[in-house]
């Protein structure tokens, strides 16, 4: 583990990766985006150290260098210790969690080779917003979900606040881009899977359904939910009953509902 490195000059080279991150936290095809994986807080970054994301820095406070000093063991990656205003100059927002660390990206499996080796995935289409994207990466790594596949239309996993909202499960949970909807649903008819598109309208409660085998749970974006040619798609159109003239619930806390109803 290398010894961690007091910067006091918020100009220090060395803090290129966490340099005005509302600008630079992007996909490296978005002007000024460089593509890093940047994780939030203790728990984040020890998620991040867990993973197979290659760690490059971190930046934070002394006293969390003493607090992720032992999962650091065997790193190399650099630890720059800053003071709070430093750190809330370079990356141009104040830092309540008190540390950062960034990654490289690594390719996605291919979706045919997680199809192979999952019994349920999620499929999610237009699911833009990336805090209900990380909220339904953190509920299918807490309810057994073997992969999440992402359709047209969905937000980057990747994004820092799709990971921190996600507690960074999303950098252990399988996902990878399916080409949807006519590529995708062969591949989901190939590999065995009964497919249920979780709809409002649908004609089958959830706890009517059948949900044995190998399942994927089709959601779709929080306006407009599923298309037409996905609902058109599914072997059942299921919903979750509702009360008090509510029609719909948030698109996470659907899709968790969908996942907990999974056979184990």
């Amino acid at each position: 583990m290398s010894k961690p490195s007091r910067i006091d000059d918020p100009d220090d080279p060395r803090l290129a990766d966490f340099r005005d991150l509302t600008r630079a936290d992007r996909r490296p095809d978005r002007p000024g985006g460089r593509g890093l994986v940047i994780a939030e807080g203790t728990v984040v970054v020890r998620r991040l150290l867990a993973s197979r994301y290659p760690l490059r820095a971190l930046l934070g406070l002394a006293r969390r260098y003493d607090e992720l000093a032992p999962d650091l063991d065997g790193s190399d990656a650099p630890f720059y210790v800053v003071d709070a205003e430093l750190m809330a100059t370079v990356i141009g927002f104040h830092l309540n969690r008190g540390v950062l660390a960034t990654a490289d990206r690594i390719p996605p499996s291919p979706a045919g080779e997680l199809l192979r080796n999952a019994r349920s995935v999620a499929v999610l289409e237009g699911v833009g917003d990336h805090e209900n994207l990380g909220s339904i990466f953190r509920n299918a790594a807490g309810l057994g979900m073997g992969a999440v596949l992402l359709g047209d239309g969905c937000a980057d996993p990747l994004y820092r606040r799709s990971v921190r909202v996600s507690m960074g499960t999303v950098l252990h949970v399988p996902f990878a881009p399916l080409p949807w909807p006519d590529d995708g649903i062969d591949q989901l008819r190939d590999n065995g899977f009964r497919i249920i598109a979780l709809t409002p309208a649908g004609e089958l409660r959830l706890t009517d359904a059948e949900l044995d085998g190998r399942i994927a749970i089709l959601v779709g974006s929080e306006g407009h939910g599923l298309t037409e040619a996905a609902m058109a798609a599914a072997d059942a159109r299921v919903r979750i009953p509702m009360h008090r003239g509510i029609d719909s619930l948030n698109v996470a806390t659907a899709a968790a509902i969908a996942f907990a109803a999974l056979p184990g």
